[in-house]
């Protein structure tokens, strides 16, 4: 099946050198994945999931037990007071906007301590000028790099914290940046400093990508608000659309009363039949958050074994489902997306090409033959078309599907002459 899916035998023998060395980080993976697993059915079982809970309705939306039992579920495995999870929310930007705005009031400053935000919201911060950006509502913005070897720079925290720092805002993965990815445990270290500092400030954590690698969330270690996407890792590849914020009950109201209106709140936003897809995503988030992560970590085995640069390497923890890989020209990522769209079930017979995507300030190439358009939990590739010209590979439903498409990567890398294999077979064994 793989030779009838244009796979060659010396991408199949090298990657089935590196596969065997895989095993016990694999068993890791599926311990942590069983673990997670238990830890959602407990919170569906407390929170008396039924049948019913997946009718949904519409207009207002009024008395929506479904909707409100879903946040009641999201609270429980997150370990928070409360949660907002809608389709009303239509991405991770969007999420991640409406917690800071909901939050914060003109002359209050946003401080950011792992270093340069994700790219899309540079313009919601204003860091580039942008309609209705937060620095046109008078919020302010300050960043704290994170040190060369990716850890918070505490000193320049403490330093940064002002009387009207009134959010500290830490970016779990590595966005469009080749640096580590943050455990649970290094941000529940940098948010017991903050708040050691001032308790009032509000610590919010840009979850995204991260839900379900480990066995424990940042909300489990003190951050006031954890915030994602549902057609990432929580969503299971089932979620249509949506996010999520978790956190403290004040921090939720505020951020429900900005995406509704003041006064309505949580009361409204009807659930539009996707509620059955939400459930049973989260249900299926921690077995497909495994199979996206094994592709991961075969991925930084397979091209670090190659030269090439990777974060995480090869060897190291993993704290999200993200793998980079720096090919140092433009070309290499280029041909890395198109193998990955070409081991799609939706769309393989496309060709990904760069453009210029809203919210990015170069072309950016993307590679995604998903059921859900930009679903990042399914197999999708992406990457800025400038240096150091690195790939971000993430996603797989299943692991047979992650696994499909490196090798569908390699094979696209080694036709075009990028990579040499014999030498590295050789190696292998």
């Amino acid at each position: 099946m793989y030779e009838a899916l244009g796979i060659g035998r010396p991408v199949s023998d090298f990657a089935e050198k590196i596969l065997k060395e895989l095993e016990p980080r694999f068993r890791e993976i599926d311990e942590t994945a069983e673990y997670n697993q238990l830890k959602v059915i407990r919170a569906m079982q407390e929170a008396r999931v039924s049948a019913e809970c997946f009718q949904g309705s519409s207009g207002y939306g009024y008395n929506d037990r479904g909707r409100d039992t879903l946040e009641e579920v999201y609270a429980k495995v997150f370990h928070t007071e409360a949660a907002l999870v809608r389709p009303q929310i239509t991405c991770g930007t969007h999420a991640l906007a409406l917690a800071l705005s909901a939050n914060l009031r003109p002359g209050d400053e946003l401080l950011s301590i792992s270093g340069k935000p994700y790219d899309t919201l540079e313009e919601v911060i204003g860091i580039r000028p942008s309609c209705g950006s937060l620095a046109e509502y008078g919020v302010s913005y300050a960043q704290v790099d994170l040190l060369p070897d990716g850890s918070f720079d505490y000193e320049k925290i403490r330093a940064a914290i002002r009387p009207q720092t009134r959010m500290v805002e830490i970016q779990r993965s590595k966005g469009y940046q080749t640096r580590p990815t943050l455990s649970a445990e290094q941000i529940g270290e940098a948010i017991a400093f903050v708040h050691s500092i001032n308790p009032e400030i509000i610590c919010m954590v840009d979850n995204c990508y991260g839900e379900f690698v480990q066995r424990r969330e940042p909300s489990d270690f003190g951050a006031d608000m954890v915030v994602g996407s549902l057609i990432k890792n929580p969503g299971g590849g089932l979620a249509p659309i949506g996010g999520y914020i978790a956190g403290s009950a004040a921090c939720i109201e505020r951020a429900a009363c900005r995406l509704t209106s003041p006064g309505l709140g949580r009361e409204v936003g009807a659930s539009l039949g996707v509620l059955q897809s939400f459930y049973q995503g989260l249900f299926l988030a921690p077995t497909v958050t495994a199979a996206a992560l094994k592709g991961a970590v075969f991925a930084a085995n397979i091209y670090e074994r190659l030269g090439f640069h990777v974060v995480p390497n090869a060897s190291e923890p993993r704290y999200d489902i993200i793998q980079a890989v720096e090919f140092g020209f433009p070309e290499g990522v280029i041909a890395f997306c198109e193998g990955i769209q070409a081991a799609a079930p939706v769309d393989s017979y496309v060709t990904p090409e760069p453009w210029a995507m809203p919210g990015y300030d170069s072309d950016v190439i993307m590679a995604a033959g998903a059921f859900v358009q930009g679903s990042s939990i399914e197999l999708s590739a992406d990457g800025p078309i400038k240096p150091p010209y690195a790939v971000y590979f993430q996603g797989g439903l299943t692991w047979p599907h992650a696994k499909l498409g490196i090798l569908k990567s390699l094979q696209r890398l080694y036709e075009k002459g990028y990579v040499r294999l014999e030498q590295s077979v050789s190696d292998a064994l």
